[in-house]
């Protein structure tokens, strides 16, 4: 499966409410997920929320017939996917782009049937647009707003580091799980044996996520990847031996400034259990 490069366009696709939407953002009023402490600790850290921002995509997944003796890697799957997720990435970033954002925090992706057809799914983005209020470059090594799926507590802990985001880095990958024959079936069913046909597919699928998350880090010159996230499931329709692996995470580079970070205080919670 290629990783395609995360490409930017204007907002063609964002309808007239959501320009209007925009509009308001721009002439001071803010909207954001951030709970009331995220607020105050992103405003400590010298930060502004500008606005919600939201990318959308409705993505056919497309159809791929697996051996049902054979692990593999379901190509087409895991491609439409990695679009799919890519597609609403990209819109959100736009949104926050034309709010002259120097990124976005909070970040989440979610996926959502409709019943619209069979194969068809829902891919959102949605986070929380924000600039630094002194002007200080905070954006991506390619001049856009960085991404993060950071809550606000861990994006202020991260800058009293001496780090900064860069940019959400994801990777999956769609494995069929080869099926067993009857005989190894019954020979083991009285055993308590590791099944090797199992352990590598899955191995195997969950190591090409993971490296490909880390070479959309690479792309971005990061440092490192914090806060990764690696999920299994498998989605209605693609049947019991089919799963995804979903690995996505904050790359981060090393900030010009470091601050000191307080020493922790023992907290007691008198609160009655």
């Amino acid at each position: 499966m290629s990783l395609p490069e995360r490409r930017r366009g204007p907002l063609d696709g964002v309808p007239a409410s959501g320009r209007a939407r925009l509009d308001q953002n721009r002439q001071g009023l803010f909207t954001s997920d951030l709970t009331v402490n995220e607020f105050m600790l992103i405003t400590e850290a010298g930060f502004d929320p500008l606005g919600l921002v939201v990318g959308s995509s409705i993505y056919h997944i497309g159809i791929q017939v697996a051996n049902p003796g054979r692990s593999q890697e379901m190509t087409v799957l895991s491609q439409a996917m990695y679009n799919a997720r890519d597609h609403a990435m990209t819109r959100m970033e736009e949104e926050a782009d034309d709010l002259g954002a120097d990124g976005i925090v909070g970040v989440r992706l979610r996926i959502s049937r409709h019943d619209l057809g069979g194969k068809m799914a829902e891919f959102v983005a949605i986070g929380t647009a924000v600039r630094h209020r002194e002007g200080v470059l905070h954006r991506a090594p390619n001049g856009k707003p960085f991404t993060s799926d950071l809550s606000g507590q861990a994006f202020w802990t991260l800058l009293r580091t001496g780090h900064r985001p860069v940019g959400m880095v994801m990777g999956n990958c769609v494995y069929h799980v080869a099926r067993r024959g009857p005989i190894q079936t019954v020979g083991r069913l009285a055993s308590n044996v590791e099944l090797p046909n199992f352990t590598q597919a899955l191995y195997d699928a969950r190591e090409l996520a993971m490296q490909r998350m880390q070479s959309e880090a690479q792309q971005l010159d990061a440092k490192g990847i914090v806060g990764v996230d690696l999920q299994e499931r498998s989605h209605e329709g693609w049947g019991s031996h089919i799963i995804e692996f979903f690995a996505v995470g904050t790359a981060i580079v090393a900030s010009e400034t470091a601050q000191p970070i307080s020493t922790p205080m023992t907290v007691l919670d008198l609160n009655d259990r």
